[in-house]
């Protein structure tokens, strides 16, 4: 590395708190749970690494650029770096050295009046997490913003944040299980609603809504059920994880069980929405039985005066009963007769 690169580097770790240049980065130091005023983020990462606190940093979309100054500043892996950088990534727990890193799906569920009037039921993202012995580094991509949520929630308790890196990281999960919790009880609506709609007496079921909510049901659970082996390795007592405390595993282990809970629900509305599509293509199918019946009444009500025109509509010179009186009164009541007739015929038998 010349040394223009070693001066750029050291002028891109010199980040001030609070830069409108790049209103995607954000990053805070604590020490006893108190947030401490350093003027630039190298400075105040120097001294959490000698024991002063720790150090939280925040991304949003992070670019090469951005994360190649945290990969030297935090001592990143460069596998997590690049994951941070393309997303898209399952839920996952790593180890790195001496630093955890996880990605964790996330989900917001999108409100609407009917599951016609949406594109999109679920809304998804994703928050890539290192928890180091000093710093906790989250890059988040997608999704609804929550970490300035979480952090004043922290702020507001020094005892808690004062445990240090893993009480981060516990309560991104713990937030993002909740509303893995939340989505679950509005699609369970949304299943209640669409089970109502293909059974309406009298309406014919709408067989693409039920559809699309089985579509992003299926999405939802792409985002819930990686969650599941992160989080119970976790919760149990693995020495091979770093930075979390045996105190640590409670917490953790209620999250789980919350998510595991949430697992539980999706699967039954799975099964539900399941039942309904089988209903609602059963209804269809008697529909299309109902309407093909109709037809062929029609049809048969028609085919005897058809088939008596075609008879008197041929050009035979010896056909007597052309030259009767009547003949002409007769056969049309014959016909009117033929269509009375079969129109009460199906109607008994429910044809018509």
């Amino acid at each position: 590395m010349t040394v223009h690169d070693w001066e750029d580097m050291r002028q891109r770790l010199a980040l001030p708190r609070e830069d409108p240049a790049r209103p995607h980065v954000g990053w805070h130091w604590y020490v006893d749970g108190q947030e401490r005023e350093e003027v630039v983020l190298n400075i105040a990462a120097e001294r959490a690494r000698t024991g002063q606190g720790f150090v939280w940093c925040g991304l949003k979309d992070p670019d090469d650029v951005t994360m190649a100054t945290f990969q030297q500043l935090l001592g990143l892996h460069e596998l997590a770096a690049e994951d941070a950088v393309e997303g898209h990534t399952r839920s996952k727990l790593e180890v790195f050295d001496d630093a955890l890193f996880m990605v964790i799906s996330t989900v917001d569920y999108v409100a609407h009046a009917s599951v016609d009037d949406t594109s999109e039921i679920v809304s998804t993202g994703q928050v890539m997490a290192y928890v180091g012995p000093w710093f906790v580094l989250t890059a988040r991509r997608g999704g609804r913003p929550f970490m300035n949520a979480i952090r004043r929630d922290l702020e507001a308790q020094p005892t808690l944040l004062a445990e240090g890196p893993w009480r981060v990281l516990y309560r991104i999960l713990d937030h993002v299980v909740d509303d893995f919790t939340e989505t679950v009880t509005e699609i369970e609506q949304d299943v209640e609603l669409v089970e109502e709609s293909v059974f309406a007496p009298g309406v014919r079921p709408d067989v693409d809504g039920v559809y699309h909510l089985k579509r992003e049901l299926i999405e939802f659970k792409r985002c819930l059920t990686p969650l599941a082996a992160p989080l119970q390795r976790l919760a149990q007592a693995d020495p091979r994880l770093p930075n979390v405390p045996e105190q640590a595993r409670a917490y953790f282990r209620e999250v789980s069980d919350h998510l595991t809970a949430a697992r539980e629900s999706t699967m039954a509305l799975d099964e539900v929405l399941g039942a309904i599509i089988q209903a609602a293509l059963t209804r269809v199918s008697l529909a299309d039985n109902q309407d093909m019946r109709r037809i062929s009444a029609a049809v048969a009500m028609f085919a005897v005066p058809t088939t008596i025109g075609a008879i008197y509509g041929m050009n035979f010179d010896n056909m007597p009963e052309l030259h009767t009186a009547y003949g002409y009164y007769v056969v049309l009541g014959v016909m009117a007769l033929s269509i009375i007739a079969l129109a009460v015929i199906f109607r008994r038998r429910g044809w018509l």
